[in-house]
């Protein structure tokens, strides 16, 4: 009853703080940009970075005149600019003086991605999106929106700024949603959604996962919405390179024959949801090929955040991966061992596919050269395109892929700050 008050309560204090005293009065000093661009928002729990590069790269691909403001990155025209650490929503005095350069240099789209924490901050004042798009609502966030219902209220509230939104109907928000949204044009898409064979055929060829496949049909819906054309979405899709840390194959350099010829990937999933899809892919793809490589993923669950997700994750990992290593992923001011045994609660069988090692560095370096054997997949989830990771409050520089390419080069990155390597 206590958090619910303070979570009522903090509602207002953002409105004042971060939307009068920041937003409004940004939006008076750069002039209302918001009003002079076509602004489109995608939000949900998994999904939304891809959607959202891919929008940004199809209405590029279209001609169009576009910028990007996303976790990964900032895009305007060729010009790309780093994002920060760990906030996907920016200031709204960043995100009104990014407008405003947009406006000056006379551009006309902004794919903004939005998060329920930066919607009910007020982080995104003055902004009325033309149309909206949703992946999904998972169990997330659940520490900071107390409940599903709260989370979804703060999801709806951002779509129902749009005139029109565009959402997934096999979501089990949905029945929810369209009773919410009754003032909003909704669009549906969903697994069975009909497309033109030759549109369906790229998609299933540039994305072999299923949950990609459902990021792209959202995309499509959206750009039909826009008025671009079938030819400019097909060469969107034929072009589109990825977003970093998203299923991204890391180029195995190794010299050394124990990591020689072993599958490297690194992807951001960090939800029950997003860690089960990534990993039935992977598996799913080594069946498919005939492989006997085994399927080994390096994950944690972080400090701080829904503790509810953690046995569920643990779970996902030793029901789907040969092999999983339970390490740090941002233990904040949390023991590390601590969150590891939360995530082996609901384990009844599957002990002995796990191993814990608490230092990320560590995790990742055993799992390359002392687990891995040529054929075998080796997967490092949660972190992806992040720069550093957070230890009591301080963040401390550290990337994936950066390590794994040291590793590969017989060198041994460690998480600095971590009590137990310090």
């Amino acid at each position: 009853m206590i958090k619910k008050i303070i979570y009522k309560l903090k509602r207002p204090y953002h409105f004042i703080k971060t939307g009068l005293l920041n937003g409004f009065i940004a939006e008076l000093k750069y002039k209302h940009p918001a009003k002079k661009l076509k602004i489109i928002t995608i939000t949900g729990t998994d999904g939304k970075t891809t959607s959202s590069t891919l929008l940004y790269h199809v209405l590029k691909t279209a001609n169009k005149k576009v910028g990007l403001l996303s976790t990964v990155a900032a895009y305007m025209g060729k010009k790309s600019i780093d994002t920060g650490f760990h906030v996907t929503s920016p200031q709204p005095a960043d995100l009104q003086k990014f407008m405003r350069q947009m406006v000056d240099k006379h551009y006309e789209y902004l794919v903004l991605e939005v998060t329920s924490h930066g919607n009910y901050q007020f982080r995104n004042w003055g902004i009325k999106p033309v149309i909206s798009g949703l992946t999904n609502i998972a169990n997330e966030h659940l520490d900071y929106h107390l409940n599903y219902e709260e989370y979804l209220n703060a999801k709806s509230g951002i779509l129902s700024k749009a005139p029109i939104a565009v959402i997934n109907a096999d979501d089990r928000s949905y029945p929810i949603l369209i009773k919410k949204l009754t003032k909003t044009n909704l669009i549906t898409y969903s697994k069975e959604t009909p497309l033109e064979p030759k549109i369906q055929s790229i998609i299933e060829k540039v994305f072999p996962e299923d949950y990609n496949q459902m990021n792209a049909k959202l995309v499509y819906a959206l750009s039909k919405s826009l008025n671009i054309s079938d030819s400019d979405y097909i060469a969107g899709l034929k072009t589109f390179a990825g977003v970093p840390g998203r299923m991204e194959v890391v180029k195995n350099s190794a010299a050394n024959s124990t990591s020689k010829n072993v599958n490297i990937i690194v992807d951001f999933a960090h939800t029950p949801q997003g860690l089960r899809s990534v990993l039935r892919t992977l598996k799913e793809k080594i069946e498919k090929n005939g492989s006997k490589g085994r399927l080994i993923a390096v994950f944690g669950c972080a400090g701080r955040r829904d503790k509810g997700k953690r046995p569920e994750m643990g779970k996902i990992g030793v029901e789907i991966a040969d092999l999983s290593i339970f390490t740090a992923e941002d233990p904040r001011n949390e023991d590390i061992w601590s969150i590891i045994r939360q995530m082996k609660e609901q384990l009844t069988t599957g002990h002995n596919k796990i191993i814990s090692i608490a230092e990320r560095g560590e995790a990742i370096e055993y799992a390359l050269t002392k687990l891995a054997k040529p054929e075998d997949t080796v997967v490092i989830l949660g972190k992806g395109h992040e720069k550093s990771m957070n230890y009591n409050g301080i963040e401390y520089p550290w990337n994936d892929i950066e390590a794994i390419k040291q590793i590969l080069k017989g060198e041994h990155p460690r998480v600095r700050g971590n009590s137990e390597n310090a």
